[in-house]
């Protein structure tokens, strides 16, 4: 018996040893947590700075902030591939360099991703707990975030020039319907202008006004509460105009800016959450995106949503 339990001592003793020298081989494999790219910093107020320093900048800057336990593989295997796929998303290192649109777009969905509990995520916060976000960061975001809307106001000929554009918006006159198609192979669907309108939204950051339109399956959906999930084949058309202000503080919508669409099939998008995604940006209708992967913007914006079937706005009660 003594025989045995020494042999069995010395299997653990050989396991444990082996699995020491592994751990150690192991912190010897770091891979590089690489900059993402050269640019220009984000310039913002500072007490905005300090809350994107203390929740953003771990993942989302060329400058992240490491604790020890951080650095101890494969831990620090998962920081560093979390940190080089955060900064190809959004890189507040080099986020000056954009233009203005989308570097407040890009703000527009920090605010977002923060107001929802999306980011930082809670894996996360349990081990950082200082990049958590209070709801008055929350607030200081939004406000700052309102700062970066456009106001503009109509000269005395806006409301000709507005009335006849959206004639034109609404008889489709601006291109050949048939021929726009996203670069993920998602159409142009003029149709949408008799659907059925069911909600609308305001953008902070750039100043447009939004209506969300549902085909008729959507419809049906949202009489007999079936949105949890959508239905195959409902579709939702998102419609931005630009707003302008009188000088009596009136809004009233401007220039059309874009139409976006989201498809569900659960089979067809697969890959993408079981949605198809598209937009098509000014009179021109100009296909968003140079190829199929700008979904990965839309999925990364609706993640957040996904109790939701990532849908963010939720209808008005139809009759």
């Amino acid at each position: 018996m003594a025989t045995a339990n020494g042999g069995n001592g010395k299997v653990w003793k050989g396991t444990l040893i082996t699995i020491l020298v592994v751990f150690i081989l192991m912190q010897f494999h770091r891979p590089e947590i690489a900059a993402g790219g050269q640019g220009i910093p984000l310039n913002a107020p500072p007490p905005v700075q300090a809350i994107l320093q203390k929740s953003c900048y771990d993942c989302h800057s060329n400058t992240p902030h490491l604790k020890w336990f951080d650095y101890i593989a494969p831990g620090y295997w998962l920081v560093a591939a979390d940190i080089n796929a955060a900064q190809q998303v959004l890189n507040f290192s080099t986020l000056g360099s954009l233009d203005t649109v989308a570097r407040n777009a890009a703000l527009w969905e920090v605010l977002n991703q923060a107001r929802l509990h999306a980011m930082p995520t809670r894996a996360y916060i349990a081990l950082h707990p200082e990049t958590s976000i209070t709801d008055e960061d929350i607030a200081i975001l939004k406000k700052y975030v309102a700062t970066l809307k456009p106001v503009i106001q109509p000269d005395s000929g806006f409301t000709a020039a507005r009335d006849h554009q959206f004639y034109e918006w609404a008889k489709g006159y601006y291109a050949n319907k048939q021929n726009i198609i996203a670069p993920n192979g998602v159409p142009y669907m003029d149709g949408y202008k008799d659907w059925q309108p069911i909600s609308t939204t305001l953008r902070e950051d750039n100043g447009t006004m939004r209506i969300i339109f549902a085909n008729d399956i959507g419809v049906k959906a949202i009489r007999e509460n079936r949105i949890h999930p959508w239905p195959d084949g409902t579709t939702f058309a998102k419609v931005a105009w630009g707003q302008l202000i009188d000088t009596a503080g009136k809004v009233t919508t401007g220039a059309f800016r874009q139409v976006e669409f989201m498809i569900k099939d659960s089979k067809k998008y697969i890959a993408t959450r079981g949605w198809g995604w598209a937009r098509f940006k000014t009179p021109a209708l100009v296909p968003y995106g140079k190829d199929k992967v700008f979904t990965t913007e839309c999925i990364n914006c609706h993640n957040p949503m996904k109790n939701n079937d990532f849908v963010f706005t939720q209808p008005i009660q139809l009759p």
